[in-house]
Protein backbone atom coordinates (compact mmCIF):
# COMPACT_ATOMS: atom_id res chain seq x y z
CA UNK A 1 0.00 0.00 0.00
CA UNK A 2 1.32 3.08 -0.85
CA UNK A 3 0.61 6.48 1.22
CA UNK A 4 -1.27 9.25 -0.66
CA UNK A 5 1.42 11.20 0.13
CA UNK A 6 3.49 9.63 -2.36
CA UNK A 7 1.26 9.55 -4.99
CA UNK A 8 2.30 11.62 -8.36
CA UNK A 9 0.17 11.95 -11.40
CA UNK A 10 0.49 9.24 -14.15
CA UNK A 11 -1.39 7.62 -16.91
CA UNK A 12 -1.07 4.21 -14.98
CA UNK A 13 -3.25 2.21 -12.93
CA UNK A 14 -0.68 1.32 -10.21
CA UNK A 15 -2.27 2.86 -7.24
CA UNK A 16 -2.72 0.78 -4.34
CA UNK A 17 -3.96 2.68 -0.98
CA UNK A 18 -6.09 2.73 1.84
CA UNK A 19 -8.43 6.14 3.08
CA UNK A 20 -11.62 7.35 4.45
CA UNK A 21 -13.85 9.28 3.05
CA UNK A 22 -14.50 12.70 4.52
CA UNK A 23 -17.25 14.24 2.38
CA UNK A 24 -18.79 13.77 -0.66
CA UNK A 25 -20.33 16.15 -3.06
CA UNK A 26 -23.29 15.88 -5.04
CA UNK A 27 -23.88 13.15 -7.52
CA UNK A 28 -23.89 14.58 -11.48
CA UNK A 29 -24.92 13.14 -14.23
CA UNK A 30 -21.51 13.46 -17.12
CA UNK A 31 -23.02 11.96 -20.04
CA UNK A 32 -25.31 8.86 -19.34
CA UNK A 33 -23.03 8.03 -16.33
CA UNK A 34 -23.52 9.19 -12.95
CA UNK A 35 -20.17 10.64 -10.90
CA UNK A 36 -19.45 12.31 -7.46
CA UNK A 37 -16.33 14.17 -6.19
CA UNK A 38 -15.30 13.02 -2.09
CA UNK A 39 -12.38 14.52 -0.23
CA UNK A 40 -10.31 11.13 1.40
CA UNK A 41 -7.33 11.34 3.23
CA UNK A 42 -5.05 8.56 5.41
CA UNK A 43 -2.13 9.70 7.72
CA UNK A 44 -0.27 11.41 5.40
CA UNK A 45 -1.72 13.60 3.08
CA UNK A 46 -5.41 14.11 1.49
CA UNK A 47 -6.89 14.07 -2.22
CA UNK A 48 -9.74 14.51 -4.45
CA UNK A 49 -11.41 11.31 -5.23
CA UNK A 50 -14.31 10.44 -8.03
CA UNK A 51 -16.65 8.04 -8.10
CA UNK A 52 -18.27 6.91 -10.85
CA UNK A 53 -21.57 5.20 -11.48
CA UNK A 54 -22.47 2.88 -8.49
CA UNK A 55 -19.76 3.79 -6.19
CA UNK A 56 -21.48 7.18 -6.10
CA UNK A 57 -24.44 4.97 -3.75
CA UNK A 58 -22.31 2.53 -2.57
CA UNK A 59 -19.65 4.40 -0.10
CA UNK A 60 -20.61 7.01 2.40
CA UNK A 61 -18.82 9.85 4.64
CA UNK A 62 -16.40 7.44 7.15
CA UNK A 63 -16.21 4.53 4.81
CA UNK A 64 -12.79 3.17 5.42
CA UNK A 65 -11.36 2.38 1.68
CA UNK A 66 -9.32 0.18 -0.38
CA UNK A 67 -8.01 1.28 -3.54
CA UNK A 68 -6.45 -1.44 -5.62
CA UNK A 69 -5.11 -0.54 -8.90
CA UNK A 70 -6.10 3.43 -8.67
CA UNK A 71 -5.28 6.19 -11.42
CA UNK A 72 -4.03 9.54 -10.09
CA UNK A 73 -4.63 11.89 -13.13
CA UNK A 74 -6.21 14.43 -14.80
CA UNK A 75 -10.02 14.29 -15.06
CA UNK A 76 -11.81 17.23 -16.72
CA UNK A 77 -8.92 19.43 -15.90
CA UNK A 78 -9.20 18.26 -12.25
CA UNK A 79 -6.38 16.07 -10.72
CA UNK A 80 -8.00 13.37 -9.30
CA UNK A 81 -7.75 9.33 -7.47
CA UNK A 82 -9.97 7.13 -9.01
CA UNK A 83 -10.08 3.47 -9.70
CA UNK A 84 -10.97 4.35 -13.44
CA UNK A 85 -11.76 0.64 -15.34
CA UNK A 86 -9.12 -1.02 -14.61
CA UNK A 87 -9.25 -0.60 -10.24
CA UNK A 88 -11.08 -1.79 -7.71
CA UNK A 89 -12.51 0.28 -4.26
CA UNK A 90 -14.00 -2.07 -1.79
CA UNK A 91 -15.03 -1.22 1.85
CA UNK A 92 -12.59 -2.46 4.63
CA UNK A 93 -13.91 -0.75 7.40
CA UNK A 94 -15.32 2.54 9.11
CA UNK A 95 -14.55 5.54 11.30
CA UNK A 96 -11.25 4.18 12.54
CA UNK A 97 -8.52 5.73 11.14
CA UNK A 98 -5.87 8.48 11.81
CA UNK A 99 -6.09 10.84 8.95
CA UNK A 100 -4.84 14.72 7.77
CA UNK A 101 -6.65 17.03 5.87
CA UNK A 102 -2.93 18.81 4.09
CA UNK A 103 -1.64 18.58 2.16
CA UNK A 104 -4.22 18.37 -0.80
CA UNK A 105 -2.21 16.70 -3.50
CA UNK A 106 -5.22 17.61 -5.36
CA UNK A 107 -4.17 21.20 -4.95
CA UNK A 108 -0.78 20.69 -6.03
CA UNK A 109 0.31 22.16 -9.30
CA UNK A 110 2.76 19.27 -11.32
CA UNK A 111 4.55 20.26 -13.81
CA UNK A 112 6.84 17.34 -16.25
CA UNK A 113 9.80 16.41 -14.80
CA UNK A 114 12.65 17.73 -16.77
CA UNK A 115 15.12 15.16 -16.27
CA UNK A 116 12.27 12.64 -17.64
CA UNK A 117 9.13 13.75 -19.34
CA UNK A 118 6.96 10.51 -18.45
CA UNK A 119 7.67 11.52 -14.97
CA UNK A 120 5.63 14.53 -12.82
CA UNK A 121 7.08 17.04 -10.11
CA UNK A 122 5.17 19.26 -8.03
CA UNK A 123 6.06 22.76 -9.05
CA UNK A 124 3.74 24.72 -6.26
CA UNK A 125 0.82 24.51 -4.09
CA UNK A 126 -2.62 26.09 -4.86
CA UNK A 127 -3.72 25.24 -1.82
CA UNK A 128 -3.02 23.49 1.61
CA UNK A 129 -6.71 22.22 1.73
CA UNK A 130 -9.11 21.49 -0.41
CA UNK A 131 -10.91 24.18 -2.41
CA UNK A 132 -14.05 22.27 -3.25
CA UNK A 133 -14.22 20.75 0.59
CA UNK A 134 -12.97 24.07 2.59
CA UNK A 135 -12.55 23.06 6.05
CA UNK A 136 -15.03 23.91 8.64
CA UNK A 137 -14.16 27.40 10.93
Amino acid sequence: MIPLKDMVPAAANNINTRFIILDKGKTTLEGESKACLALVADVTAAVHFQFCGEECDAFELGDIVCLVNGIFSYNRHNLVLRAGRRGKIEKVGEFTMVYVETSNLSEIRWVPDPNNSNKYVQESVLSPYSRIFPPLP
